[in-house]
């Protein structure tokens, strides 16, 4: 090949180079930077070009507004999904809160089920009292349950079930308080209520065509009680209402003071909660245990309808809501809850238990059972809606609910 068809191919190469580089994107050139402070702000440049707001996923956003119309507080309507009485069926309420200072609220809510449980509250709410250590709540109201299941006291059949009802107006105050802001956490309260007992409605006999006022305390009973109480306890859990470590320690004392002087005690209970992560929370171990002793004062009496019980969507979920009732109770559970993703949990439960009327009874003998499996929607620090399936030695049950079990 000759020298002159060289130099033509070499100059029309050049040529085509020379055209093409002025369209060529600016971002592919690789100029590169005299200095070390020329570099730096190359790499920030080509940062600041990736840059951007992250923006929300569908159910990201599904679950924000879903904790935003539950969550009290500011000046709004909610949906109210809380039972003036638990057994009363779903109810159906709405509320309506404003903010009335610096972070404080005043509620007022109401609820009605099919079955006539209804309920009407108005709250006052300072979540940051003393310097933020402090949350008091400021409650009064008015309830009514229309068929309160009672089978009985102790270890009883389920066809032995009669119904109650009763009405209850209420005033209260509690006060929690973290005065050191870490680990330890006292509360006290004081409420005064009266129980008005009626005649149970629905498809099962009344009480009072069973039992008598002295075969069971409380039958037709109207009651008026000044409630004090005072707790203490070590908490060391991210939230109340979601955690997936931590746990609680505490013990909480119960003063009923009968104006009439024949139906006052006191009711003690002692609550251990541990919540134990694996696998960087992606699985956690959480357990529970409960022990409630209640014992009447001198010459007076524990009534029926203010026993502690056993049975219900949080203690026995395979057991219909109050289904073992005693002076005294005793309350195992454990969960597997196994995180899906950021929104959702799956668990597998078992719940023991059982409720005597001698505290000597509290042992570990002919505890009733049960196990199951349940789903969890929450946000990071509360519990949206929780579903579970639970067995036990009575049967099936499925329950729904807004709040967790512990």
């Amino acid at each position: 090949m000759s020298s002159k068809r060289i130099s033509a191919n070499f100059v029309a190469l050049l040529t085509i180079v020379a055209l093409f580089l002025p369209w060529h994107d600016a971002s592919a050139q690789t100029t590169e930077p005299s200095t070390r402070t020329g570099a730096l702000e190359q790499v920030q440049a080509e940062r600041v070009k990736l840059l951007a707001p992250q923006e929300p996923e569908k159910f990201e956003r599904a679950m924000a507004r879903a904790e935003a119309m539950l969550t009290r507080g500011g000046n709004h309507w909610y949906p109210y999904f809380e039972n003036s009485y638990s057994g009363g069926g779903f109810p159906f309420g709405a509320g309506y809160s404003w903010f009335v200072g610096s972070y404080k609220t005043l509620d007022v809510r109401g609820s009605i089920t099919p079955s006539g449980y209804k309920l009407a509250e108005s709250e006052f709410l300072n979540p940051r009292i003393f310097n933020r250590r402090g949350r008091l709540a400021l409650h009064g109201g008015w309830r009514e349950a229309t068929e309160v299941p009672f089978y009985g006291l102790g270890d009883t059949r389920a066809d032995n079930r009669v119904s109650y009802g009763f009405k209850q107006p209420y005033v209260s105050g509690l006060l929690n308080l973290k005065p050191t802001r870490k680990l330890l956490v006292v509360s006290g309260g004081i409420e005064y209520t009266q129980w008005k007992l009626q005649r149970g409605e629905g498809s099962f006999p009344s009480i009072d065509d069973i039992f008598d006022a002295e075969a069971l305390a409380g039958i037709g009973a109207k009651v008026n009680y000044l409630h004090t109480q005072v707790g203490v306890g070590l908490d060391w859990r991210q939230a109340e209402e979601y955690a997936r470590r931590g746990g609680y320690y505490g013990i909480t004392v119960h003063e009923y003071n009968d104006d009439d002087d024949q139906f006052g005690f006191r009711e003690v209970q002692y609550e251990a909660i541990q919540h134990v992560p694996i696998l960087r929370e992606a699985w956690v171990l959480s357990f529970r245990g409960r022990v409630t002793t209640s014992s009447a004062k001198t010459d007076q009496r524990v009534p029926f309808f203010m026993t502690p019980s056993l049975g219900s969507g949080s203690t026995l979920r395979a057991y219909p809501t109050r289904r073992f009732r005693g002076e005294d109770t005793l309350l195992l559970q454990a969960e597997w809850r196994i995180m899906v993703n950021r929104f959702m949990d799956t668990a597998i439960f078992y719940d023991a238990g059982k409720a005597v009327q001698d505290e000597g009874d509290l042992d570990f003998d002919h505890l009733k059972t049960d196990v199951g499996f349940g789903v969890r929607f929450h946000a990071p620090f509360r519990t949206l809606l929780r579903t579970d399936v639970a067995k036990g030695s009575e049967g099936w049950r499925f329950i729904a609910s807004v709040g967790p079990v512990f």
